[in-house]
């Protein structure tokens, strides 16, 4: 890139606080700066950009329409760099650390409470968890593994199977007998409970049992499967989840299985990794401990 003349973070930190609290003086107790060096530091911005940033109005300053705009922009800016900084600082801790991407329900419901195990198996180590649900440039971004929902594929990645998703239809404490529940097409004629990125988990589980489908997409959507899991315990209707996601639910009674027709979902878990981190022992390590752990079936590795 060519150089370009752009103001120091400084500068750009100095505008921002003061353009979000519309006050100079309270921009410079926030970054514990004096008013005049709050005001120096815009004032170069505003020589070097030839636009006026603020106006003075009864003794306040307010941004101008320039400065509106470029508020947008740097306090965005700010933001990415500061992630950027947060993420790259994941490194400092070398092969002693693993920086985990990981799927929210996944995580807080099947893998936190086996964590300790690992973690009592290598007390040296630290592990940084991440949410992303998308798949991604694993290249770009500073992770070590991710745990994956979906099929193998991942360029020049290594995908490790886990297990593949067995969803179940469950209800909360009576539901059964409040609704009178004693076939699978009983289930037509009540609220079904939709995971959003599982749009045709019901319709399929309905084929599957030899049922019509017409009734199998109405009901409300929920992003995550903590959501709807939550939703059944409450009584709001009828969810088809995977089994191990619910586990908790299902030994303390607060969800019951209705019919012991699972679906088996044409996709299933995995844990990625690029080739070159191959050689980490740290990533070597987690992915046989969470491997043993998972006890894959049928779904090998690519």
């Amino acid at each position: 890139m060519s150089r370009v003349r752009l103001p120091s973070v400084g500068a750009l930190t100095a505008f921002e606080a003061a353009a979000r609290h519309g006050s100079f003086s309270r921009a410079a107790t926030e970054l514990n700066l004096t008013q005049g060096a709050i005001s120096r530091q815009i004032r170069q911005i505003e020589d070097m950009t030839g636009v006026t940033l603020f106006e003075r109005v009864r003794q306040r300053v307010v941004l101008t329409d320039a400065g509106r705009l470029y508020f947008n922009d740097v306090s965005r800016l700010l933001h990415e760099l500061s992630e950027a900084t947060h993420r790259v600082t994941a490194f400092a801790g070398g092969d002693g650390t693993l920086n985990l991407a990981v799927l929210p329900t996944f995580a807080t419901r099947w893998l936190m409470p086996r964590m300790p195990e690992f973690l009592e198996r290598h007390p040296g180590a630290t592990i940084n968890f991440t949410v992303r649900i998308a798949p991604f440039d694993l290249v770009a971004e500073p992770f070590d593994a991710v745990i994956h929902y979906g099929e193998p594929e991942w360029p020049g990645a290594i995908c490790e199977p886990l297990m593949r998703e067995e969803m179940v239809p469950v209800a909360g404490s009576g539901f059964r007998t409040r609704h009178g529940i004693a076939a699978p097409s009983d289930l037509a004629g009540l609220t079904l409970l939709h995971q959003s990125t599982r749009p045709t988990a019901w319709s399929d589980w309905f084929e599957a049992a030899g049922l019509p489908t017409a009734n199998a997409w109405r009901g409300p959507r929920f992003e995550q499967f903590s959501m709807i899991a939550q939703a059944a315990a409450a009584g709001l209707g009828v969810a088809l989840v995977p089994r191990f996601l619910v586990e908790e639910e299902l030994e303390g009674g607060r969800l019951e299985i209705l019919f012991d027709r699972p679906l088996f979902t044409d996709k299933a878990y995995f844990v990625v990794y690029l080739e070159q981190k191959a050689g980490s022992s740290l990533v070597r390590a987690f992915t046989r401990w969470i491997r043993a752990k998972a006890n894959p079936v049928g779904i090998e590795p690519t």
